[in-house]
């Protein structure tokens, strides 16, 4: 295996793993159907968490309004959720930064690790997040929902792109997954890598060990042993 240790890169999930929006997606879902068709259609009833943000989008649609969306339609819908996604973020009293989370990335960069992003949200979505609690300098690469619907697709990409910053070929051992949903966990090990699931949002320890998560923790403010 080439490196000197085995750990070279660790790909975070955004929401539920570093931070809470506090509703703030399906909030920019709700106006941006709400503008474009007089529905303010809420994803929660017809999405599971840990999608894909095309995945988000299609599924909605077709439950709201009966049919799948033309290719122009649904572009038009993804340029609008973006539009109000800044300021849904912006606006939102229940975002909050995870326990641990400021202190863990300074750390694991000093340490000389790759921190990339594995994300269902679209790239520009992820970075909106991201902004609102300045954690966009800690991320060289990644992977996101607008590179593929498939998130263990998603995970390849990210650890493809990894290698571009590192200079080298990245092996599936030599990263490690981090995040909070059993989906998470699912693509990580499709893509041939361990998981460590977060239980900080909506799923507890013994639903992610159930997923099969290689390690498991409250927050991650607790010791890095999965390192």
């Amino acid at each position: 295996m080439s490196g000197s240790r085995k750990r070279v890169a660790i790909l975070l999930d955004i929401d539920g793993t570093l931070i809470v929006s506090g509703g703030a997606g399906a909030s920019s879902w709700r106006l941006a159907f709400d503008e474009l068709y007089g529905i303010p259609a809420d994803i929660g009833e017809f999405t599971d968490t840990g999608m894909t943000d095309p995945e988000v989008g299609r599924k909605t649609f077709e439950a709201v309004l009966g049919r799948k969306p033309s290719a122009e339609e649904f572009t038009k819908l993804l340029e609008r959720r973006q539009h109000y996604l800044y300021d849904t973020v912006e606006e939102s009293k229940q975002y909050r930064v995870l326990p641990g989370v400021k202190e863990l990335l300074p750390r694991l960069l000093s340490e000389g690790y790759l921190l990339g992003l594995v994300t269902g949200n679209l790239e520009a979505a992820a970075h909106i997040k991201l902004h609102r609690a300045r954690l966009n300098r800690f991320f060289s690469f990644g992977g996101y929902g607008s590179d593929s619907p498939d998130r263990s697709e998603v995970t390849r990409i990210a650890l493809r792109r990894g290698a571009v910053v590192y200079g080298s070929e990245l092996e599936p051992a030599q990263a490690i997954v981090v995040g909070d949903t059993p989906h998470d966990v699912e693509a990580a090990h499709a893509a041939g890598l361990a998981c460590v699931g977060v239980a900080s949002h909506n799923f507890d320890a013994d639903q992610l060990r159930a997923a099969g998560a290689d390690y498991v923790v409250e927050s991650l403010a607790e010791q890095l042993t999965w390192l």
